[in-house]
């Protein structure tokens, strides 16, 4: 995962240069005050510079010398300290833009400024995980991505600025977190709320939610908690008595309330509150499914009683057995 980081990036090109160069071999000139006083030839140096100030001592000019040494560092040794720096100062600060825009640059498309399917895919597959699990939905909540196998640069950048992340194992450490607050009510609401709006083509101007796609995401984002009621909701979408072709904001909204208020027997389910005509339809089929079921389960009952009496009746007993065998005993007793 970390050779993609490490290819992608370019340091910045200042990080090459010497601060030392332009002093090696370089000479200077200095006047010395007084009478006789000639001119003094500094002898080259690397590592020392002098500097020269006069100063009025009992009326006379004096020179006076300032030795100023300079320490030589290599490039690379340079290079090495700004990296830890910059890893000190994530630990301290953040994490760093240069880095996210690195990581960023490793899964772009190469014709577009943003992380397509192709991309994704292998962002995904560098995180060790499925791109249809719950933990890439969460993810792409907490970088409020607009579109399904989609990051732009904003959505990226921002996102690994709110988890504190600025790469691949940074981001990795985070899920278990991410996980954590999703379970939150308030959380939960917002990530439920969010999964809708994702799910949507945006391109297409999608204000409804495909069934099929509908019935994939709630299972999904229902992943940590799941409803009693959810497995029926989904198999009445997939039966579709009604004719159901999308699922509305509303709907998708309502299902919440739905779960958290009404219990798995829907005994206090209500038609004249203003639950969606969807619900009552629902609510109505489930009843019929729960009732039928209820009548194939007594009819299997009553078919297994009838069957046991009848096993138990054809059956000859023990106490006519002994009295065959003894009648028969006696009578060849007798015989003889």
């Amino acid at each position: 995962m970390g050779q993609c980081v490490t290819k992608c990036k370019n340091p910045s090109s200042s990080l090459g240069s010497k601060s030392g160069d332009k002093e090696q071999g370089s000479k200077s000139h200095h006047k010395k005050g007084g009478s006789g006083g000639g001119g003094h030839k500094e002898e080259p140096g690397t590592v020392c510079r002098k500097a020269s100030s006069e100063h009025m001592f009992n009326g006379t000019k004096t020179a006076m010398e300032v030795t100023v040494e300079t320490t030589v560092i290599p490039a690379s040794a340079m290079l090495g300290d700004l990296r830890k720096e910059d890893r000190s100062v994530a630990d301290r600060e953040g994490p760093s833009l240069l880095r996210i825009e690195a990581l960023f640059c490793c899964y772009k498309d190469p014709h577009e400024d943003d992380i397509l399917e192709e991309g994704m895919e292998r962002f995904c597959n560098d995180l060790c995980v499925d791109p249809a699990e719950f933990r890439v939905l969460v993810l792409a909540w907490k970088f409020q991505a607009a579109t399904m196998c989609k990051f732009t640069r904003k959505e990226f950048v921002d996102g690994c600025r709110a988890i504190q992340a600025d790469s691949l194992e940074g981001i990795c450490s985070r899920f278990t977190c991410m996980l954590l607050e999703a379970q939150g009510e308030e959380s939960f609401k917002d990530l439920y709320r969010f999964t809708f709006q994702f799910g949507l083509d945006a391109e297409e101007g999608q204000r409804s939610l495909q069934r099929d796609i509908a019935i994939a995401l709630w299972r999904l984002v229902f992943t940590q908690d799941t409803p009693d009621i959810l497995e029926h909701w989904l198999d009445f979408l997939g039966e579709n008595p009604s004719g159901v072709r999308g699922i509305s904001r509303d709907t998708w909204n309502m299902f919440l309330n739905f779960t958290q208020a009404i219990g798995p027997d829907l005994s206090n389910y209500s038609e004249d509150e203003a639950w969606p005509s969807l619900f009552d339809t629902f609510v109505e089929w489930e009843m019929e499914r729960r009732k039928k079921e209820a009548q194939e389960e007594q009819l299997k009952r009553a078919e297994e009683e009838e069957r046991g009496c009848t096993e138990t009746e054809g059956s000859p007993s023990s106490t006519d057995g002994l009295v065959t065998e003894s009648g028969w005993g006696s009578q060849t007793w007798v015989g003889h």
